[in-house]
């Protein structure tokens, strides 16, 4: 990017037929566009008819958008081509994007004049009420600029609800929820907004009572039809955690039945040994991975969730009630142990192919299925270390890798992933994290085309988390920077 001039020496150039600029608004953010547009040179004797493109880096506005390959819809690309009739003319593109760049093109106006673009604004819109002030300066750079990056994507997907992807989706999913909820305990707060997503799963479920991986929020709350047994079981979890962090029993008293409905629903899919397995019957999430078996990951996630709804029972005073289910997470763990454990390799596989990968790894490490915390050490370095592993290629999954060695005592290694991980976007200029980065091949999408991918992604806010509840990155001597959230 060559910076050609300040913002304000916009207003004194006339931009005519065919002619182009991209404006930098400095950082990320989630809103709207107003310009005033002024005939030049001559009075406007015709409307005029521009493309814009709203770009979060530099690839969306610098590479054409087209030809598409992506398969979801193209209806997502991040443009708009608007007519303004009558000018000079205050206008506002009505529908919101998230952008830092917008790519002005002038497609077709009168030859008599010019247009002149003056207060060209950018409106942001964010449910944030507070700033949570910076890490303490003895902390290292790249530290705080990672943490302050993390609020800010926190700051433009926390909209009425969390969303996925301000610019893609803009829909609720549960996985994202509970990495966005961490986060905000720890910075913006927005309890209510949490709440408020609990809500909106607990009133939508499908028609056997499972939570569905997403709801739409608007033009009214719908049920959306994707199923995802991994994130059902995180309702569990998410809804754990809430009342944890703000002490509302009120709430998980009134939700509880739901929370306890996920994991019976999940129980029902185990075998004669208490084993998961993915049949690709209905979704399993777990990464992006291409290639990635899901069974051994999906058993952790279920066992996670099992222990996380007794430790919300004992909080609600209805333990008695699920007593039987601690025989049961006994059991799922020593299946996990006996059927999926590679003593030879040290590390835990999953399906008929024994595949090993680092989210099996660290969900099974976080369901405290290995025997030992020397066990768990291990299997994660060992995983990490195999060549041949599948790793992941989104912050979804490296966070709960980083998660997974906090849990068992690997504090330098799971700094070491945030450096290697989230600091390499950092380094490639992001301003939010993420949805989807492979740093072996910054190009790769989820979906087949780059542009498709979302720039300021819910599930990669957690870093945030890491640092100010759990301590991560600490230096000697500074107080714990957490306003809350160690208990979650």
């Amino acid at each position: 990017m060559r910076r050609l001039a300040d913002g304000g020496e916009l207003a004194r150039r006339g931009w005519a037929e065919g002619s182009a600029f991209i404006a930098d608004f400095g950082e990320h953010l989630t809103g709207y566009l107003s310009f005033r547009a002024v005939p030049v040179g001559s009075v406007a004797d015709s409307p005029i008819r521009l493309r814009l493109t709203f770009g979060e880096v530099p690839t969306d506005v610098a590479e054409p958008l087209y030809p598409y390959s992506g398969w979801i819809s193209a209806a997502w690309l991040p443009e708009e081509i608007v007519t303004v009739d009558d000018l000079p003319a205050l206008f506002r593109v009505p529908r919101r994007h998230a952008f830092r760049y917008v790519k002005v093109e002038v497609l077709a106006a009168s030859r008599r004049f010019g247009v002149r673009f003056e207060a060209m604004t950018a409106h942001a819109v964010t449910s944030a009420r507070t700033e949570p002030s910076p890490l303490p300066e003895a902390y290292p750079d790249w530290i705080r600029q990672v943490d302050l990056v993390a609020q800010r994507t926190l700051r433009d997907c926390l909209q009425t609800a969390f969303e996925d992807g301000p610019r893609r989706d803009r829909r609720l999913w549960v996985g994202d929820l509970r990495l966005q909820a961490l986060a905000s305990y720890a910075t913006l707060r927005a309890d209510d907004v949490v709440k408020r997503c609990l809500y909106l799963f607990a009133g939508l479920p499908r028609s056997d009572g499972l939570v569905n991986g997403c709801v739409y929020e608007r033009p009214e709350p719908t049920y959306g039809d994707t199923t995802t047994l991994d994130y059902a079981a995180l309702f569990c979890v998410t809804l754990q955690e809430y009342v944890d962090a703000t002490g509302d029993l009120a709430c998980g008293r009134e939700l509880w039945p739901v929370a306890r409905r996920q994991v019976d629903c999940l129980l029902a899919r185990l075998d004669d040994t208490l084993l998961f397995h993915d049949t690709g019957e209905t979704w399993c999430f777990i990464d992006w991975a291409f290639g990635l078996d899901k069974s051994a990951a999906t058993h952790g996630v279920i066992v996670f969730a099992l222990r996380r709804m007794l430790a919300l029972a004992e909080r609600l005073e209805c333990a008695q009630e699920v007593a039987h289910y601690g025989p049961l997470v006994d059991g799922m763990a020593a299946a996990a142990r006996a059927q999926l454990f590679d003593a030879g390799r040290g590390v835990y596989t999953s399906g008929p192919e024994q595949q090993v990968s680092c989210a099996a790894q660290a969900w099974l490490v976080l369901a405290g299925i290995p025997e030992s915390r020397e066990e768990a050490q291990a299997a994660l370095r060992n995983a990490l270390a195999d060549p041949h592993a599948v790793r992941p290629i989104t912050p979804y999954a490296y966070h709960y890798i980083a998660e997974a060695m906090l849990a068992c005592g690997m504090e330098d290694e799971a700094l070491g992933l945030v450096r290697s991980y989230w600091g390499a976007m950092l380094d490639a200029g992001a301003d939010t994290f993420w949805e989807a980065f492979d740093p072996a091949d910054p190009l790769a999408s989820p979906y087949g085309d780059i542009h498709a991918n979302s720039y300021c992604h819910a599930w990669s806010c957690s870093p945030a988390w890491l640092f100010r509840a759990r301590g991560l990155g600490r230096p000697d001597g500074v107080a714990d920077a957490a306003s809350t959230g160690e208990g979650a």
